[in-house]
């Protein structure tokens, strides 16, 4: 008899759950995104918000909590009910940097949160202010020489995947620039158009409107190949400066700890359908964006492995968050 009254409950949970997945959502969810509108993140997250509003016919909404590096809206995200109705859109700047080279991590994100699926990556462009004097990498690399310190860079914030891509190209550049954060990247990059900043890192997602406005001059692209929206600009190792260097930022998907796992994988499974949406793809290269590659238990070996190798880069370079 309690044998039959314990399957009758476990079969009743089982129902309640499949229910449960089979229905969310319903009422609107909530993407936190940890910088400020007009950045990669944002973008990613409104390009996806788009297209889970018609699959799941419930309104998918943004909310920017910039500030500390990505870090405020991590926490706001971590704070949130385990229900799968907020979730992050973060950056291997707040996933892997913050951990790896942070003295005291404010999460672990390996145990804190739970990985859905990578939304975008993209590589970045070494741009300058169009008024600036200097014409090539070259000519930047050869002024932090002749002023360390004094040549200021901006970026997204303090751990950011861009302040790292910058303090590790000067490193290896034998270089030492000035660190100037902002809320996020594309504050960042509209320093570089007010004429504030002179030189930094942009991500090519968002570096296109800056040069069609005529403020911003490309100097190199961060990737391996040479971009096809700026078949133009050198690859770093193409302008001789470093041979290797090589930096992105890509965009992932996150649900709090404790989040059913029925409903991660509702959530799991139609961004994926979103990220082979021809649609959805041609926004994407449009801004010089390719699609994620890692979902689940890949993105977490992948978080795993990138934090290693960024634990030892942050080590070498000397870069240690506070």
């Amino acid at each position: 008899m309690i044998k039959r009254l314990l399957l009758a409950a476990l079969a009743a949970h089982l129902f309640s759950c499949a229910a449960a997945s089979a229905a969310f959502p319903e009422r609107t969810v909530r993407i936190i995104v940890p910088f400020a509108p007009g950045g990669v993140t944002d973008l990613a997250a409104r390009l996806l918000a788009q297209r889970l509003t018609v699959k799941w016919g419930q309104s998918v909404v943004i909310e920017n909590r910039a500030g500390a590096g990505g870090l405020i809206g991590v926490d706001a995200a971590l704070r949130a009910p385990a229900d799968g109705y907020t979730i992050l859109m973060s950056t291997n700047g707040e996933v892997v940097i913050h951990p790896a080279a942070s003295i005291k991590p404010k999460f672990n994100p390996l145990t804190d949160l739970i990985p859905i699926a990578m939304v975008t990556t993209t590589p970045y462009a070494w741009a300058v202010n169009v008024n600036s004097s200097y014409k090539s990498l070259a000519d930047i690399v050869g002024a932090a020489k002749a002023k360390p310190g004094d040549l200021s860079f901006p970026s997204a914030g303090t751990g950011s995947t861009m302040h790292l891509a910058t303090e590790q190209f000067a490193a290896s550049a034998g270089v030492k620039m000035q660190h100037v954060p902002y809320r996020g990247g594309a504050p960042a990059a509209t320093a570089l158009t007010s004429g504030e900043m002179q030189v930094g890192l942009v991500a090519l997602s968002a570096v296109s409107p800056l040069v069609d406005s005529g403020n911003v001059r490309i100097l190199a692209v961060t990737s391996k190949t040479r971009s096809k929206m700026f078949p133009d600009a050198p690859t770093v190792a193409e302008t001789g400066v470093l041979k290797d260097f090589q930096a992105s930022i890509w965009t992932a998907l996150f649900a709090p700890k404790g989040t059913p796992a029925d409903i991660v994988a509702k959530i799991r499974v139609d961004t994926a359908e979103a990220l082979k949406d021809p649609g959805f793809l041609e926004k994407l290269a449009a801004v010089g964006t390719d699609p994620g590659d890692a979902v689940g238990a890949e993105l977490t070996q992948r978080m795993t492995r990138e934090i290693d190798e960024v634990s030892k880069l942050a080590k070498a370079a000397n870069i240690v968050l506070e």
